[in-house]
């Protein structure tokens, strides 16, 4: 008889980690969209990004939840040129993001005070962050504006840091002139969230499926 294949100990089964990896990504998709409420709640500032979205959903008239699906079809447009291929991760974060802020504003009260908004955008930046290494551990594809970012260096050859503080700085400042608030959680989220995917992921990161052989 030919070997049984047999799977190491620990390591899920293929139909295991496949639905582990589902479940995770729209889990963390979900978050992302409360994190948002709860910095937009917060009222002392947002998410770089989020700042251009809520200057556009301001004068638009818009809800946040639809300009940020809105703005991450168009993102996922730019991609095209750059040659940039999705994945389902990256199509279902243009969708679900947006939805799940919407839903989290509805129920989210404004911060009664400044200290009750301190509360609210630490937890929103925590938040973030763990749905940020939640997302990226699935491997199911980058979302649509880090994959304009990694697009970008592949074709000018530039280094990542240089692209993406160029966009941020760019999205930032197109969304402060439109009504975006800008404040000391941007800034916070800015410095902080880097640290906290970096050590988040490897706690949160699907593992790899491996096969091997009995001998």
């Amino acid at each position: 008889m030919p070997p049984t294949p047999h799977r190491p100990a620990g390591v899920p089964s293929g139909r295991a980690t496949w639905t582990r990896r589902l479940v995770q990504l729209y889990a963390a998709l979900l978050l992302y969209g409360v994190s948002m409420a709860l910095l937009v709640r917060s009222g002392l500032g947002v998410m770089p990004w989020d700042v251009l979205h809520q200057g556009l959903a301001r004068q638009l008239g818009w809800s946040l939840g639809t300009v940020t699906v809105v703005v991450g079809a168009v993102v996922l447009l730019a991609w095209i040129p750059l040659r940039e291929r999705p994945g389902l991760g990256t199509v279902s974060n243009v969708l679900v993001i947006g939805v799940a802020v919407d839903a989290a504003l509805v129920v989210l009260p404004a911060a009664p005070s400044v200290a009750a908004g301190m509360g609210f955008a630490a937890a929103g930046i925590l938040l973030n962050a763990l749905a940020t290494a939640a997302y990226i551990g699935v491997r199911l594809g980058p979302g649509p504006r880090d994959g304009l970012m990694t697009g970008l260096v592949r074709r000018t050859g530039r280094s990542i840091r240089l692209v993406r503080t160029s966009i941020e700085v760019l999205v930032v400042a197109t969304g402060w002139l439109l009504g975006g608030t800008l404040g000391l959680a941007t800034v916070l989220y800015a410095l902080s969230v880097g640290p906290l995917v970096h050590a988040l992921l490897p706690r949160v990161s699907v593992p790899e499926r491996t096969s091997t052989a009995a001998r």
